[in-house]
Formats: structure tokens, sequence, C-alpha cells
């Protein structure tokens, strides 16, 4: 090939690669970014390696791919995993996955939820290692640093406004802080005042999300704290224990009117609250109703060894993992991911999102 030729072949590939560049900044894909704890982590604390909320090893992640520990803190999906599938969205892989680059972001978004995370930064710190959501929003932010320096600033702008985002946070600001008494919080607050740091705190969050680009939004509700397997174990009657419960409820009506205020005030969004408190407590109640035969100890346990932080290959199992609500001392089973999940699509009407839109 001659002189001319190459100069010719030279120039034809900076065209494609030209054209390939115009292509990704106008390709308008729709993908989603994942704040949360461990309801949502899927591999985050698996690369936190001093963290004690860990789920690497057997048997976490025996109903899902090669059912061998998938970072999940249950047997199988999370309820962010189904409901993404539901609407035809990829599944983010985790922030700390090695694989994660520019061109995973770009198809398929980031999940950085953490086990262990909470609202506030002081929570879980018995855990040593977790990410809060504040932390979480600064890991956020230099994804957005990332993708404007290999898109551009337009680019970027339309797609981070048009990813879908969710927010699973609170249940350790309870259950790993506010209820344990060796945290200053337990202290310094009482139920409601303590409810409401909560929520002062998450509006900041919400707000500073808005401000890099966040416009369609949900933030799942609690569930019945009170009810999960640890809860039960710390009460001495073994029931459900209510005045826990009180607290997931009081955060779930007071995060759903921050949401109405914050769509009123901010410019341009879709704000959505999930509430599945009152399917989950039914399926708790009833559980043959689901089909369900057990809804209050954990299908993964050590025996008479309880609690538990997480299972272990020296646990054992239960016979039938589609019959157990709970996964562990924290965690629901994918069998019952699937039904909340479910609830939140069909409760707040989700479309699949349409390529391009904003």
């Amino acid at each position: 090939m001659g002189h001319i030729g190459r100069a010719k072949l030279a120039m034809a590939l900076l065209l494609l690669a030209w054209i390939g560049l115009e292509e990704r900044r106008c390709s308008g894909a729709v993908v989603q970014f994942i704040f949360g704890d461990s309801l949502s982590d899927v591999g985050n604390n698996n690369y936190l390696t001093r963290s004690l909320a860990r789920p690497a090893l057997p048997w976490y992640g025996i109903d899902f791919g090669n059912g061998m520990p998938s970072g999940r803190f249950t047997n199988g999906r999370t309820i962010a995993d189904i409901v993404g599938d539901t609407l035809g969205l990829p599944r983010p892989p985790a922030f700390l996955d090695p694989s994660l680059d520019d061109e995973a972001i770009l198809n398929k978004g980031v999940n950085y939820a953490s086990g262990g995370g909470g609202i506030l930064n002081q929570t879980a710190s018995l855990f040593i290692q977790r990410y809060s959501l504040w932390k979480q929003i600064e890991l956020f932010k230099g994804t957005q640093d990332m993708i404007r320096l290999k898109i551009g600033d337009e680019a970027a702008d339309r797609f981070f406004k048009q990813a879908r985002y969710v927010v699973a946070m609170g249940s350790n600001d309870y259950i790993n802080n506010f209820l344990v008494p060796i945290y200053p919080d337990s202290w310094n607050y009482n139920g409601e005042t303590f409810t409401n740091y909560l929520i002062t705190t998450l509006e900041s969050q919400l707000t500073v999300l808005h401000s890099l680009g966040v416009r369609k939004m949900t933030l799942f509700g609690l569930g019945p704290l009170g009810c999960i397997p640890l809860q039960r174990f710390l009460a001495s009657s073994g029931q459900c224990q209510e005045s826990t419960n009180k607290l997931a409820l009081m955060f779930n009506s007071k995060s759903k009117n921050l949401l109405e205020n914050l769509s009123r005030t901010l410019p341009n969004v879709t704000f959505k609250f999930g509430d599945a408190y009152s399917l989950f407590q039914k399926i708790i109640d009833r559980p043959k109703t689901y089909g369900f035969t057990n809804s209050s100890a954990p299908c993964c346990s050590t025996g008479n060894i309880r609690p538990a932080i997480t299972c272990t290959p020296l646990s054992s199992l239960c016979k039938d993992r589609s019959k157990y609500v709970f996964w562990d001392e924290y965690h629901p089973t994918d069998k019952a991911n699937e039904l909340i999940a479910n609830s939140f699509v069909k409760a707040l009407n989700f479309g699949k999102p349409k390529k391009g839109t904003n």
C-alpha cells in the first residue's frame, strides 16, 4: 500500500471512530444507578475486605447463576434486580467490580449499594467497612466525571437525566444504629426525633442528587423491620417487635411526604415512593396464602447458635428455599423478593423506559 493509500485508510479509520463517538453521544441508552444497603448490594462489600458484612461464602447465591456467591445477601435476586428485569433495564454492576469501566457504565449503569450502609455516616460502624449514602453519592460524582471525559458535558447531561435511579436505605439506621444501645444515637434521640433526623439528612441527599442530574428516582420504603428473624429472636416472646415496626411505618410516612414536597419544589423531577410494607406484613402474617410455610425463621441458620451475622458453609439450609420468607437473620429469600418487586412495579405503574426520553 502506497503513502496515499495509507493516508486514506487512516482518514477512514478516524472517520469511523468519530462516527462511533457521535453515535455514543446520541445513543440515548437508559440505565440504572442504585444507591442502597445489603438489600440491594450486588458485590461491593465483597471487595471491602475488612467489612464484617460480606456475603462472600456459600450458601449465598445458591439460586443465582452458577450457584456461587454473587455478592448478594440472599440466595438469589434482589428486589432491584427483579424490578429492573421487569422493566427491561440492564443489571448495573457493582461499583467496585474490577471490570467496571466507562463502557460498562454507559451500557449498564452502576450499583453503589453496600451492606451495612445507612443514611447516616455513623450507622453500622461496628461493621468496620461499608459505604453510607453520602459516600455513595460521592462515588456517583466520580462516575459522572469519568463519563463527562468520555462523551462530553452535553451528552453526559442527557445520559444522567434520562437514567433511572433507586434509593433503598434506612433499615440499618434503625437495626444497626438507633436500636443498638452502644451507638450514641440511641441515647440522644427518641423514635420520632431520630426519624426526623433521618428525613432531614435524606432531604439533603436527594437535593444533592437532583443537582447532579437525577430526575427519575424511586425511593423504596422499609418493610416490617420488627418481624425479621433477628428482631424476633431478640424478643422474649419470639413475636414481631411492634415498637420497631412503628419506627418503619413512621419512616415510610415521613419519606413519602418528603418526596411529595420535593416533587413540588424541585424542577423536572419524577420522584416515586415504593411502599411494600402492607404486602410484606400480609406475607408474614399469612404465609400459606402466598405459598410459604415459614415466615419467622431464617432458611440458612446454624441451629441453636443465633443470631448469626451471615450465612456460612457451616450453616444448614431449609429443605425448600422457596417456602421460606427469610433467607438469613436480616434478608428475604429470592421468592419473597420477587413478590415485593412485583408489587412495586404494579403499584407504581412503571413503564418500560423509551430510548432517548428525558
